[in-house]
C-alpha cells in the first residue's frame, strides 16, 4: 500500500496507526493539519471497512475535509480523523473504547476527538476516561439535532437559490439514511412542510420514519432514481459516483453526509446538469457550531449562518465559473491562511 502516493495524501501532517490485536482493535488516525493553535479536530468513526486500505483512505479523506470545514466557519483548528477498523454493532466494547482513548491520549493534545459514525455522546464518555481529549458536549447539547438543524438552513438558502422558493413547504426531498442525524433531519424538514422520500439498509429506521411522518419509503437502490426537487445524503461517503450522478433527477443535492462526492469532478459533471450542490463541508458544519451548547437562541443563531454561508459560496462559484466544491474549498484556504494556518 503506498501512503504517500494515496490520491487522498494531500501533505497530511501525520498519519498513526494504532493496533492490539487482542481485542480486535485496528484504527488510523490521521492529522491533515493542526492549525494556528496547534490542534486538530474531528470524529472518530468505527465501521468494518473491507480493506485496511479502504480505512487509511477514508483517513485521509475525512480530515481534510475537516480543515476546511472548520475554516470555513472560521474555528483556528485543524482537521483530523480516526477510524476503527470493527463493526460498531457487533465489536464496538469497553475494551476497544478504551483502546481508542489511549491511542487519542498518545497523540499528546494534537487531536481532539468527537463522535462520528458509530459513536455517540455515551461512548465519547467512555473514550474520556482514558484522555482529556475528548469534545465532550456541552449540557443539552445536541449534536445530531445540530447538524440536521444546519442542513435545513442550508437547503433553504439552495432553494432560494436554484428555485426561487422562499420556504420548504411542498418541496420534495429524497433522504438517504435514516440514523441519528437522517431521523432528526426528517422531523424538521417534515415540520417544516417538505414532502419526504427516505430509504436506509436498516429496515426498522425506515419504518420508524414511514410510521411517524408519513414518508414515502423507498428501496436503497432506487432512491438515485427519484423525480425531487432535493437530493440529501445522509449516510457514509462516496454514494455519489460516475454510476449514481448519470441517475439524478433533482435540482439540488445537500445533505449530512462527509464526502459524499466520490471524486472532486462529479461537482463539475453536476453542475453541468444543472443540478447545485450545497457542499458538504458548508452545509454538515452545524455540529461543529453547536457542540458548544448554550442558549437555545444563540445556538439556533450560530447555525443559522450556515445560509449566509453557503450563499457565498454559491456566488463566489458564478463569479469564478467553477463548481461549488471548488469554491467552498478555495474560501476554504483563504480563511485558513487569514487565520495564520497552512492551506
Amino acid at each position: 500500500m503506498s501512503l504517500f502516493g494515496n490520491v487522498a495524501f494531500d501533505n497530511h501532517e501525520q498519519i498513526s496507526f494504532f493496533s492490539d490485536l487482542a481485542i480486535g482493535f485496528r484504527a488510523v488516525i490521521a492529522i491533515h493539519r493542526t492549525g494556528p493553535l496547534g490542534t486538530a479536530g474531528g470524529g472518530c468513526r468505527i465501521w468494518p471497512y473491507a480493506h485496511e486500505t479502504d480505512a487509511v483512505r477514508d483517513a485521509l479523506r475525512l480530515s481534510r475535509a475537516m480543515t476546511y470545514k472548520l475554516a470555513l466557519i472560521e474555528i483556528p483548528v485543524g482537521g483530523a480523523k480516526a477510524v476503527v477498523i470493527a463493526d460498531p454493532a457487533r465489536d464496538k466494547s469497553e475494551a476497544l473504547l478504551t483502546a481508542l482513548g489511549g491511542a487519542i491520549d498518545r497523540m499528546g493534545g494534537r487531536f481532539i476527538a468527537s463522535e462520528d459514525v458509530g459513536t455517540g455522546p455515551a461512548d465519547l464518555a467512555v473514550i474520556a476516561r482514558s484522555t482529556p481529549w475528548v469534545n465532550l458536549h456541552a449540557p443539552g447539547a445536541d449534536n445530531a439535532g445540530a447538524t440536521a438543524y444546519g442542513v435545513v438552513v442550508g437547503l433553504r438558502a439552495a432553494v432560494r437559490r436554484r428555485l426561487g422558493r422562499g420556504t420548504l413547504e411542498g418541496v420534495t426531498i429524497a433522504v438517504q439514511g435514516l440514523g441519528r442525524v437522517g431521523h432528526s433531519l426528517c422531523r424538521q424538514l417534515a415540520a417544516a412542510g417538505a414532502r419526504l422520500t427516505v430509504t436506509d439498509l436498516d429496515r426498522a429506521r425506515v419504518d420508524a420514519v414511514v410510521a411517524e411522518l408519513g414518508a414515502q419509503a423507498v428501496p436503497p437502490e432506487t432512491i438515485f432514481d427519484r423525480e425531487v426537487d432535493v437530493f440529501s445524503p445522509c449516510a457514509l461517503g462516496d454514494v455519489l459516483d460516475d454510476t449514481t450522478v448519470p441517475r439524478l433527477r433533482c435540482a439540488i443535492v445537500g445533505g449530512s453526509a462527509n464526502n459524499p462526492l466520490a471524486h472532486p469532478a462529479l461537482a463539475d459533471l453536476l453542475g453541468a446538469r444543472g443540478i447545485l450542490y450545497a457542499p458538504d463541508i458548508a452545509i454538515s458544519a452545524g455540529g461543529v457550531l453547536g457542540a458548544a451548547g448554550g442558549d437555545e437562541r444563540v445556538v439556533r443563531g450560530r447555525l443559522d449562518t450556515i445560509g449566509a454561508l453557503l450563499e457565498g459560496i454559491f456566488a463566489r462559484a458564478e463569479r469564478d465559473r467553477s463548481s461549488t466544491h471548488a469554491a467552498a474549498e478555495q474560501i476554504a484556504r483563504e480563511r485558513l491562511v487569514a487565520m495564520g494556518g497552512r492551506p
